[in-house]
């Protein structure tokens, strides 16, 4: 079978084109990076170095395409508006005009909890849950844009969509989410925020893999799939500062113990925003709102649809999980 996958050379992306090789399928991996490691061009890898957001893809080895992996995005806090519009929502759907074009039979799209942010904790939360009506973090908004157009353009006589929303995604050579934590708390500048109580879904980079592989012989067994998004998780929410903890231990590294208020937190992260955007700093802010939200309060969600629609079980428990990722963890 003929695939791409967009993002193919990222940290999710990557795991999930060696797995389709190893399955024997002809992977073509799309990407803005002109020049990549010679490391990530692995044998059986074709790849291709193209702007979505710029232009339609309409290259000649693009016909013939089975399936889509639509895996790339921008993601972050900081950075202009119009650079997640370009890169989550343009890019989306310059590529469903193409796959339509194609005659794509189906198109897999990795989404995130995020497009039904609140401001409110959310407890094993379901798809039913509404997207998300705030506007203060470009990523969640961008994404759940996207998100919508993907499911938009099912159609049962024609390309079949669905959305993977991977919560928190984690593991050896995550490049966004424990590295800046583990750094920020060496450079000790980071606190417990709340009351260190939340609980939260994280998902190794192995199960989220897992889930678009399960996505994909789903939707070859039952040519009905589609339209719908799923929540993937690992099952096991943790207490976040608890589970951190743990992590510095093993590493080496004193445990947290100062905290501040998610009031302040939230406070302060409207402030930062504020400087950010008017000084139009690139880089992502230490605190916004959004993040205030994601580290003190609840957001764990039901893999159940997932489960039932597309067979998915977790690989490895967060125990398993954490004992393969530590040995990376303790490189940093």
């Amino acid at each position: 079978m003929k695939i791409l996958v967009t993002g193919g050379l990222g940290f999710i992306g990557f795991r999930l084109v060696q797995n389709l090789i190893d399955q024997g399928h002809e992977v073509h991996a799309l990407g803005r990076t002109q020049n990549p490691p010679k490391t990530k061009l692995i044998h059986g890898l074709h790849y291709h170095s193209h702007d979505l957001s710029r232009s339609v893809l309409l290259a000649d080895w693009f016909q013939g395409t089975d399936t889509v992996f639509h895996v790339a995005a921008k993601a972050g806090v900081g950075g202009r508006f119009t650079e997640y519009l370009d890169a989550n929502v343009v890019s989306t759907e310059k590529l469903l005009e193409a796959s339509k074009q194609a005659k794509v039979k189906r198109f897999i799209y990795t989404s995130t909890p995020s497009v039904v942010f609140s401001k409110l904790p959310i407890r094993n939360g379901k798809e039913s849950l509404p997207y998300s009506t705030e506007n203060f973090s470009p990523y969640a908004t961008t994404k759940a844009l996207a998100e919508k157009s993907v499911l938009r353009a099912d159609e049962r006589s024609g390309m079949r969509t669905i959305a993977l929303r991977p919560h928190l995604v984690w593991g050896a050579g995550d490049p966004h989410l424990l590295p800046r934590v583990i750094a920020r708390h060496k450079a000790r500048k980071f606190k417990i925020v709340g009351n260190g109580k939340n609980k939260v879904d994280l998902t190794h980079v192995d199960n989220v893999v897992h889930a678009h592989l399960c996505a994909l012989e789903s939707m070859l067994l039952d040519p009905s799939l589609g339209g719908k998004s799923y929540f993937i998780g690992q099952d096991e929410p943790v207490f976040l500062w608890e589970w951190l903890n743990q992590i510095f231990s093993e590493i080496g590294l004193p445990i947290l113990e100062k905290s501040v208020s998610f009031k302040t937190a939230y406070q302060l992260g409207s402030i930062i925003e504020k400087i950010w955007g008017g000084l139009r700093i690139k880089s992502d802010p230490p605190m916004t709102r959004f993040v205030a939200c994601q580290l003190a309060q609840d957001h764990w969600f039901s893999s159940d649809a997932a489960q039932k629609d597309l067979n998915y079980q977790p690989i490895l428990t967060m125990g398993q999980a954490l004992e393969k990722t530590l040995p990376w963890f303790k490189s940093l």
